[in-house]
């Protein structure tokens, strides 16, 4: 496996402030089984309510996608203080540089894919309803289609600033910025079109940090735009949960091991094959 630790600053021609990270991890072909593969290359947005961005969201889930054969890369993302759109520029800028790694890191191009957890569920999200947005080209002077994830997987997401907001997440990506910014301009299911790629979502019914009704609006706002996805609501599983199993519990909580709704990581990997 290959492995590489850069800085957002050292990768874009714009973001020289930037203090984000990211970790690629990629498997190496081989001549035993395809030395010419494509892959798919799933990045990976922690969770932490814009606030710091989660170990367990992290690592291990990159881990779970390398075993499964595909390409993983974390992106550790500026947080509070930092404002709105830095980190979105900075998954931009990351899809981007992805897809110019096609040679070194065997990467399929056409399948690119924006994964987030909570709050970075809102980051993935946001990339997938703003690719085309004047932001972009406005900020990095590169092309819309350069940074456009080609799916989304979408945990447990905060979605809305409306009734479901977990506001939090919106505090902090705003902070003294919100007398410029509109909240409302930033609740996603109010920003999906017919552009927005196609989606993978779960949550669960009562999670009690950010609302089922963000996974919900979103998939509505999907439908009304005929957009493509695939939708799980589990009955009942606290906020946050990872991969479900042992090594994404906080301090080994009982509550966060669930074999269940563990099961939306194979049903993540069996929809990317139909991508």
């Amino acid at each position: 496996m290959i492995y590489e630790k850069l800085r957002i600053k050292d990768i874009s021609r714009k973001l020289k402030n930037s203090e984000a990270i990211i970790s690629a991890y990629i498997p190496e072909n081989s001549e035993e089984i395809n030395i010419n593969k494509k892959r798919e290359t799933i990045i990976i947005c922690p969770g932490g309510g814009y606030e710091f961005t989660s170990d367990r969201e992290a690592e291990p889930i990159a881990l779970k996608f390398v075993a499964q054969g595909f390409n993983a890369v974390v992106i550790r993302y500026s947080i509070a203080p930092v404002r709105y759109p830095t980190a979105l520029l900075e998954l931009a800028e990351t899809v981007r540089y992805v897809r110019e790694k096609e040679k070194e890191w065997n990467v399929d191009t056409e399948k690119v894919i924006a994964c987030g957890f909570s709050a970075g569920g809102h980051l993935a999200g946001s990339l997938g309803v703003l690719w085309n947005n004047e932001i972009i080209e406005k900020y990095l002077d590169i092309k819309n289609e350069e940074v456009k994830p080609n799916a989304m997987i979408l945990c447990y997401p905060v979605i809305s600033s409306g009734e479901f907001a977990h506001k939090g997440s919106f505090d902090s990506l705003l902070g003294e910025k919100e007398a410029e910014i509109s909240r409302e301009n930033l609740s996603l299911e109010k920003l999906v079109s017919i552009e927005t790629p196609k989606t993978f979502l779960w949550h669960t019914f009562d999670d009690g940090t950010v609302p089922v009704q963000n996974s919900l609006l979103f998939s509505n706002a999907l439908a009304s735009n005929k957009v493509q996805f695939e939708l799980h609501i589990y009955p009942s599983g606290v906020h946050g949960l990872g991969l479900c199993e042992e090594i994404t519990a906080m301090n080994g909580r009982s509550e966060h091991i669930n074999s269940h709704i563990a099961s939306w990581f194979n049903l993540a990997c069996q929809w990317i094959k139909t991508l």
